[in-house]
């Protein structure tokens, strides 16, 4: 850690600003929350993490204490919010969402 200090005592103004804008640029470039997680709510969260987990819908509808065309109805929305159209893609945003 004072290694780093004294490296960045050491630094210019003009360099300290290139680095700031440097790492500013690499975190616009890190992959955030795929595209559509942030508005699933807490329920369609928990379909798409059992999805992943490779429930059936009559699975997930007897897990949940619904019918399975709830779990459908609510699979079509989050289908349409997320533009995922297959349970291979629903896994893929679980994963990549870090629900599973």
């Amino acid at each position: 850690m004072h290694a780093v200090e004294e490296r960045g005592a050491a630094m210019s103004l003009e360099i300290a600003a290139e680095f700031a804008i440097m790492l500013i640029a690499a975190n616009l470039h890190t992959p955030q929350a795929p595209p559509g997680t942030g508005q699933l709510s807490a329920r369609e969260r928990e379909l798409v993490t059992l999805v992943a987990q490779g429930r059936t819908d009559a699975q997930i509808a007897a897990q949940l204490y619904i019918s399975v065309r709830t779990v459908r109805t609510h699979l079509d929305r989050i289908r349409d919010k997320t533009s995922c159209r297959r349970r291979a893609d629903l896994t893929r945003l679980a994963l990549q969402a870090h629900l599973v």
